[in-house]
């Protein structure tokens, strides 16, 4: 596979809700994952190695459709930041939720960009995505182009364009919205973050004193001692068990509504960065409507045409952003739903398997009275 791809209509030959990645490989400073993909046939399966570098590829691939209208209207699914083997702090805090634990979460965040890219009515058809998923060549190796999405212009552009005004009573609102829904968002998170490390760092503290109890217990035949010494071995299987809920409870809000708050962050993320590429659309397009009533008469029929290319592709923009919007908003609260309701179930089978152990230790305290 090389690493240019015409960006060609093509139709997916694999299932998209059931692609997994389903494992990393360490070698050395890179990671690579293990993705599958079912054929559509029913014949097989496609077995591919694709490294971070790769999904990258692919993105760049889905962000360079400058050519389908109405692209920029798209709420491109985020990829997660890149992780490594050996994590700074900064990264690890970048990442939040996926930096943390094995690559269980990270995995899945992967899995959950590539089911986002594969179901997208749009996106899906680039020829870029069917390549990637099937193809058991690496991605050719280039550099990122300049783009719609290029951060550095964006950045600068948001200090100029942020406060403009919309046409759109519609788009003005969305605009408000996404501003409280970020923020809400991401800081939903990082709250939520500091619980599960809160968490981890009890359960490991219960375990430290689990051992230390162990220290405690003295041989010999004085009965004290020994009676000592087994009040000692049953705190120490007490709070082996308090580690263990404590482990199982931090897990289970890692994998449920930790993913899920990741999720969210991220997207409103990609939202806002859809709603900044359509005001920079709607500035041009007021532009060019200027330029065209002030141009002199040898000018004037060129910059009409410019002003009426324009509005067709904001017009373009507009329609597939509400559709986006639309869809968007229904699976967030489809996907929080979900979240939430396995968040539940699994803290109450925690919470159930839990009870049921320590009502043991409390009959075999019982039996030492």
């Amino acid at each position: 596979m090389t690493g240019e791809v015409k960006e060609k209509m093509s139709v997916l030959t694999v299932h998209g809700h059931n692609i997994k990645v389903t494992e990393v490989l360490n070698d050395g400073d890179a990671l690579t994952f293990i993705i599958i993909s079912q054929k559509l046939s029913g014949t097989g399966e496609y077995h591919v190695h694709r490294t971070y570098e790769d999904f990258e590829w692919l993105q760049q691939h889905l962000f360079s459709q400058e050519d389908v209208p109405g692209i920029q209207g798209v709420i491109f699914p985020p990829l997660p930041a890149k992780s490594h083997v050996n994590m700074s702090a900064k990264v690890i805090k970048q990442l939040g939720f996926l930096g943390i634990g094995e690559w269980q979460l990270y995995c899945k965040a992967l899995e959950t960009f590539l089911h986002q890219v594969a179901g997208h009515s749009i996106l899906s058809k680039n020829k870029a995505v069917e390549v990637f998923l099937t193809n058991t060549d690496p991605p050719g190796r280039q550099r990122a182009k300049k783009n719609i999405l290029n951060r550095l212009s964006q950045a600068v552009e948001e200090l100029r364009k942020e406060g403009h005004k919309d046409v759109d009573e519609f788009f003005q609102s969305e605009r408000h919205h996404n501003h409280v829904m970020t923020c809400c968002a991401r800081t939903a998170a990082e709250k939520f973050l500091d619980v599960v490390l809160t968490e981890q760092k009890m359960a490991v503290a219960c375990g430290h004193f689990s051992t230390a109890l162990h220290l405690c217990v003295e041989p010999g035949e004085d009965p004290d001692k020994k009676a000592f010494s087994r009040v000692c071995v049953k705190l120490s299987e007490v709070f082996d068990s308090m580690k263990k809920n404590m482990t199982d409870v931090a897990q289970n809000n890692m994998i449920t509504l930790g993913l899920c708050l990741d999720l969210e962050s991220r997207y409103q993320e990609a939202e806002k960065e859809m709603l900044f590429r359509r005001t920079c659309k709607l500035v041009e397009l007021e532009t060019a409507t200027r330029n065209a009533e002030r141009a002199k008469p040898v000018k004037k029929a060129f910059m009409e045409e410019l002003k009426t290319a324009t509005e067709t592709e904001f017009e373009h923009i507009n329609g597939v952003a509400k559709k986006e919007i639309a869809y968007f908003g229904g699976v967030r609260v489809e996907m929080l739903q979900q979240s939430l309701v396995q968040w539940c179930e699994k803290q109450l089978l925690t919470a159930k398997e839990s009870a049921d152990q320590f009502n043991k230790h409390l009959q075999a305290f019982s039996g030492m009275v």
